[in-house]
Formats: structure tokens, C-alpha cells, sequence
């Protein structure tokens, strides 16, 4: 390779390192600020023993470029003329949920966020909401006055659907039943009643944000069911509004 056109690789690279936005990477971990906010806000919800809150650098990359957006118009508003709602914000950075919120503010001092926050009741209520599971948080300065965004949620993981299947199977295998090793049939009754194998004695279907519990009317269905055996299969869930959910269809036999 020509050394010359090897020094300009070189200083192509340089100038991309240097030159490259340090925001970017904020979001990845929580500044000094960020992280004081995150332990303000846990140690608040350890003191009413709700579970902390887990970093969400998505959220995070969300609440920053709102943030940004206050600290240029020096002005606090949770959406404004030309920017998306905090939902679509959250979605475009690649966070998943069932529910969002979030706290703005400015203040003198980052523990002064903090306490304006703790003394403001829809504020708090976001802070001690024990639904709410994630966090990203982002801080900018504008002269001697501290702008924040808190985005909160409450997160939907990422599971294919061998995943799905398997972990709805397990809680219905608790009520006593047994699962089809093949999850086909409940598959194709996803969007019907369609099945071609021997006809199921009930059909249910149900949407959750989380697979760790089966919804009370479902379990209620099963227990009450003469029910021996069910296959278990998950859908396709087509959404455009930011908002994460799992579909199951179970076949009861």
C-alpha cells in the first residue's frame, strides 16, 4: 500500500476520533451526574422497598437528545413543535416497553433536580412506581442552570419465540398440565381457529408485557378446565406506536 495513502487512512481516522460528538457514547454508562440521579432515585425506592430501577442506555440516548433540545430552547416541555412524543423518542433510540413516563426539570444544582422532583407528586409517583423497571437519564448545562430528563419504563426483553413458548409452557406445566413438544398448531391459531390436528377443547389467547406470570384469567381458564394437555404457541405482534407486547395462542386439550 502507497505510504501516502496510508498517512491519509491515518488522518481520516484522527479526525473522525476527534471530532466525533462525546455524547455519542454518554448514553452507554451514566455520567457523574447521571449516576448521582440514578442512586438518588434507588435510594428512594429501596426506602419504600420497591426494586431499583435498571439503566437503560437507550432511554438514555432518548432523554439526551431531548435534553439537548430544552438547553437550546432554554425552555422545559415534555414535547416540542416538530419533535416526536416520548414514545416514538423512546422507540426510535431502540428501547422496548409497555409503558413509558418521564420527569423534566432545572435547577441550580444536580441534588436540587433530585428534591424537586421528590416534592412534586406526579414526579415522585414516576420515581416510586413500582411497574416501572428501567431508567436512562441525561443532564446539560445552560450558564449556571442544570436541565434533566428522566425517561422511565417498563422494560419488555427481547425473546424469539422457541423463548416465549417455552417459558409459557413451564407456567402452564405448574397448573399441572402437560405441553406438546410441537408448537404448530397454536402457531397457525394465532390470527384463527385454524388447527390440523385433533380439535382442542379451548382456545385462549392473551397479550403481556412480561412472560413471568400467566394473566389471572388464563390461569383461572386452565384450572377450571378438565384439561389434561396444551401446546403453546407465540404470534406476531405488528405495532407502529413504540409499544412492546408479547402475543401467545394456547390450545387446550
Amino acid at each position: 500500500m502507497p505510504a501516502k495513502f496510508l498517512r491519509s487512512i491515518l488522518l481520516t481516522l484522527v479526525f473522525s476520533f476527534l471530532f466525533s460528538p462525546e455524547k455519542s457514547f454518554s448514553q452507554q454508562a451514566p455520567g457523574p451526574d447521571e449516576k448521582f440521579l440514578l442512586d438518588a432515585v434507588n435510594h428512594e425506592r429501596a426506602n419504600e422497598r420497591i426494586s431499583p430501577l435498571k439503566w437503560d442506555a437507550n432511554l438514555a440516548a432518548a432523554a439526551r437528545a431531548h435534553v439537548q433540545e430544552m438547553v437550546t430552547r432554554n425552555h422545559l416541555s415534555h414535547q416540542f413543535p416538530g419533535e416526536p412524543n416520548l414514545t416514538a423518542r423512546a422507540s426510535n433510540a431502540g428501547a422496548r416497553f409497555s409503558s413509558v413516563a418521564e420527569n423534566i426539570a432545572e435547577a441550580p444544582s444536580v441534588d436540587e433536580l433530585h428534591i424537586g422532583w421528590m416534592n412534586s407528586l406526579p414526579h415522585r409517583t414516576n420515581i416510586l412506581n413500582p411497574k416501572l423497571t428501567a431508567i436512562g437519564i441525561a443532564v446539560e448545562m445552560r450558564g449556571e442552570q442544570f436541565f434533566a430528563v428522566q425517561d422511565f419504563s417498563t422494560a419488555v426483553g427481547s425473546l424469539s419465540r422457541e423463548e416465549q413458548e417455552k417459558r409459557v409452557g413451564r407456567l402452564i406445566e405448574k397448573q399441572g398440565l402437560k405441553i406438546s413438544p410441537s408448537p404448530e398448531n397454536a402457531r397457525k391459531a394465532c390470527d384463527s381457529s385454524g388447527y390440523s390436528s385433533a380439535r382442542p377443547l379451548a382456545i385462549l389467547h392473551f397479550e403481556a408485557p412480561d412472560l413471568n406470570q400467566l394473566p389471572d384469567q388464563v390461569a383461572s381458564a386452565i384450572r377450571k378446565g378438565p384439561y389434561k394437555t396444551a401446546a403453546v404457541g407465540s404470534c406476531t405482534v405488528n405495532r407502529s406506536d413504540g409499544f412492546s407486547l408479547f402475543r401467545i395462542a394456547i390450545l387446550l386439550y
